[in-house]
């Protein structure tokens, strides 16, 4: 890994904020770090209130929306509330099918069939809601790009209206309202939200309808808590907000379907990280091994039983995900080795038998291996399917549009994207991707970045500061959990390789005499050389806890030793 230690603040603004906040240097310098140099955004940051979500109206169309649903609830209208079948789309359909049924009874929900219909707005889904005499479909966390098919259903007299926030592209589809921050002409002030954030934002407009305040909408913010955390969106500004108050409705009164995956996993206080690895794998594991709609049942479920029934499915559904991507994982890493593409920049690989439901999965763990864009493929119908992977820094998607004289249809973000080609544009595109990604990556962020904060000397890591810091959460994208770096430790004989292979570290480290503190690092058990003998070392960290037998201490989850 390289280190890199990010650039000291300015000290005039760390002086000023630790004035004015009666914080230490090291608080008003983590802060400024986070572009927070004021009391007031200080303030905003520590105790986030819902006055802090902008007004739903200045995003481009939301008047038309609410209009229009409106005028469908009004002359008695059939509504489609239709998402895609991750995560985001699962929760996004959820929360805005939920609502409009507290208010309306005409409403249904679809999620395309990910192996018959594929990702976003499918011909299919339109064809049933024309059969089913559907006049309104609502499309969540995607769509921005549905421009054939939403003329088609104009032609079948079916509106639209897209809540997406994917970018767009050079056209816009002809919908009755088109949601998304990131068109350029909306000039809403957040163009980072999710897409079931985009939907919260609409039953933000619908609530004035019916005499409710953004109070009433509270309920449906752990919904959007795990959208924000499984999508990997910044949790910066807006999202910041949404994901502090979701993970109190997620820690205090959550849908029963939440309580019956928290019952099954028996932990009491969930962090947004256990909601990325733990509350949405098992939510995406429906889409991804039979059908999405069995998340969104889950998550709309009303009666305990049913939902405790549901969550045993789909843990069962989340042990057969896992079974998959470990043997398609194992598979893949040996095309690598066997057709010695070791020294390309780019991770292509392909088998027709591949699991379409955990090809995301597989890409993100080949990512990790040898640290380079990556692609996974496998046999979609006619046609290839594939889902994309990117290093910190490289933007796959700029990439994968280079490439789009072999490719039938991608769409995504930065680091994440999906596409389908023809079998005979495979090798063509294999090729192409190798060349554009060759000639425009920076040869550096193929070595993965250890992003430093800064440095700390061990005696400043007490309980105080460590209480401190959690009041930074929820981290992610935006708002990392902070990596710190301690140089010249050395460890007091107790280091050891722990585990049932001995692939991780244990060891208690001090530094000029300081109070030792335990610290564990997960498969650093190859480093365990460079800290016997009580050599000096440097070592880099984040500051957690660790319970046991009732105690409770600080311990460090050690990044990497040098």
């Amino acid at each position: 890994m390289r280190w890199t230690l990010q650039a000291k603040p300015s000290s005039e603004k760390v002086t000023v904020l630790k004035k004015s906040l009666g914080v230490d240097e090291i608080v008003a310098s983590l802060l400024v770090q986070r572009g927070i140099e004021t009391y007031e955004e200080a303030k905003q940051f520590f105790r986030p209130t819902l006055d802090d979500l902008h007004d739903p109206f200045l995003m481009k169309d939301m008047q038309k929306a609410v209009d229009r649903i409106e005028k469908a609830m009004t002359s008695g209208e059939a509504v489609m509330v239709y998402g895609d079948y991750d995560v985001d789309g699962t929760t996004s359909v959820a929360l805005v099918s939920s609502y409009l049924q507290s208010v309306y009874p005409n409403v249904t929900t679809y999620i395309p069939d990910r192996y018959d219909e594929g990702y976003g707005v499918s011909y299919k889904g339109i064809d049933y809601a024309d059969d089913n005499g559907i006049s309104l479909i609502i499309a969540l966390d995607c769509g921005i790009k549905a421009i054939e098919k939403v003329a088609y259903a104009k032609e079948k007299g079916i509106d639209f209206i897209i809540c997406d926030h994917h970018r767009p592209g050079d056209t816009i589809p002809d919908a009755v309202a088109v949601l998304d921050a990131k068109q350029e002409d909306c000039n809403y002030p957040y163009d980072e939200l999710c897409g079931c954030g985009v939907g919260f934002k609409l039953i933000q407009g619908l609530a004035p309808l019916f005499e409710q305040t953004i109070e009433d909408l509270i309920p449906y913010l752990d919904l959007v808590a795990t959208a924000i955390g499984a999508d990997i969106v910044p949790i910066t500004g807006e999202n910041r907000v949404l994901a502090h108050f979701g993970l109190q409705v997620i820690n205090s009164n959550p849908r029963l379907g939440f309580k019956a995956i928290i019952n099954q996993i028996k932990k009491e206080r969930l962090t947004i990280t256990d909601v990325v690895f733990i509350i949405a794998p098992r939510i995406n594991a429906a889409g991804r091994m039979k059908h999405g709609l069995h998340a969104v049942e889950l998550l709309t479920e009303t009666n305990i039983e049913t939902a405790m029934d549901y969550a045993s499915q789909i843990e069962t559904y989340n042990t057969d995900r896992r079974s998959a991507d470990k043997e398609i994982t194992a598979q893949a890493l040996l095309q690598i080795e066997e057709n010695k593409e070791q020294e390309r920049l780019t991770t292509v690989v392909y088998h027709e038998t591949w699991h379409k439901g955990v090809i995301g999965i597989v890409a993100s763990r080949l990512t990790e291996t040898y640290y380079r864009p990556t692609l996974v493929f496998t046999k979609s119908g006619d046609k290839l399917a594939a889902s994309a992977r990117s290093v910190k820094g490289f933007d796959v998607y700029n990439a994968l549009h280079e490439c789009s004289e072999y490719i039938e249809q991608f769409g995504g973000h930065k680091y994440a994207a999906g596409l389908t080609l023809l079998p005979e544009q495979y090798e063509g595109f294999k090729n192409k991707f190798e060349e554009v990604v060759s000639n425009t990556i920076d040869k550096q962020l193929l070595t993965p970045e250890l992003s430093i904060i800064q440095e700390l000397k061990l005696e400043h890591i007490t309980p105080k500061f460590y209480r401190i810091l959690k009041q930074f959460a929820p981290f992610g994208p935006g708002n990392m959990t902070p990596v710190f770096m301690s140089q010249q430790v050395q460890d007091t004989g107790y280091g050891k390789c722990v585990g049932a292979d001995e692939s991780h570290l244990r060891l208690t480290m001090s530094q000029n005499q300081s109070q030792p503190i335990v610290g564990i690092g997960f498969g650093l058990g190859d480093k365990k050389d460079l800290i016997t003998k009580r050599k000096p070392f440097d070592v880099a960290y984040t500051i957690d806890e660790n319970e046991w037998n009732g105690n409770v201490s600080l311990q460090l989850k050690i990044k990497d030793i040098k």
